[in-house]
């Protein structure tokens, strides 16, 4: 697994430091999403897919690698 950030269109919510904060954090600047770990081992899998999955922006994309399948916790 590979995270993705679009960070022009993170707008601070905070919800992916939220409820990932060993793969997230905030900018002290601005708010905006700060990428701690791109290539979480599979234990942060799930975090990381709620991370996405709760983001108002959707700007966390989860770049599955290649013969891993979605929710599959490797």
């Amino acid at each position: 697994m590979r995270i993705e950030i679009d960070h022009d269109r993170c707008r601070g919510a905070g919800q992916c430091a939220l409820n990932a904060p060993e793969l997230f954090d905030q900018s002290d600047e601005d708010g905006t999403v700060v990428l701690l770990d791109a290539q979480p081992p599979p234990e942060r899998h799930g975090a990381a897919r709620l991370a996405a999955a709760l983001c108002p922006n959707a700007v966390i994309s989860i770049v599955e690698e290649p013969g891993e399948e979605p929710g599959e916790e490797s």
